[in-house]
């Protein structure tokens, strides 16, 4: 019995800080600009990437209710993880340009260029973070990283 109970333990994924309810319905409020109780298109698009990334399903049209945004943002799927030191990192990549894609939106990116994938394997493009254009980079493992342009 012990041995099953480590066994499903250790297998188990926990998030590392499980959201709150308050916490995620003011998020809710921040994103849903025109309070229409539904997030769609721009509103939608990190989030549903996020939900991607994690491998969670997203409601068909990509418009996530209340509902289903709570559900993702309680499982932590909003919550962007930091890159590792060193990232981007070299590597064997098997996401396709749109996965790459997903994680730089989950991250915050917007205004996405299309991205190539260098010779170290790393997707490559441009985008806006926080209101800035540069260069972004998403290595194997998920890791986004951002350099502004001088």
């Amino acid at each position: 019995m012990l041995t099953v109970a480590l066994l499903v333990t250790a297998t188990t994924v926990v998030p590392v800080h499980a959201a709150s309810e308050g916490e995620c319905r003011v998020l809710w409020r921040a994103v849903d600009l025109n309070d229409d109780g539904v997030l769609s298109d721009v509103e939608a698009r990190r989030y549903a990437a996020a939900m991607r990334v994690r491998e969670m399903k997203v409601p068909d049209g990509g418009k996530l209710t209340l509902a289903s945004f709570l559900a993702a943002c309680k499982a932590d799927a909003h919550v962007p993880a930091k890159a590792e030191a060193g990232a981007p990192l070299k590597g064997a990549n098997s996401f396709t340009e749109g996965r790459g894609r997903d994680w730089a939106l989950a991250w915050g990116a917007t205004n996405l260029s299309r991205l190539a994938k260098d010779p170290d394997g790393v997707w490559r493009g441009t985008a806006i973070w926080d209101g800035k254009p540069g260069q972004i980079a998403v290595d194997y493992k998920g890791n986004v990283v951002f350099k502004t342009w001088p």
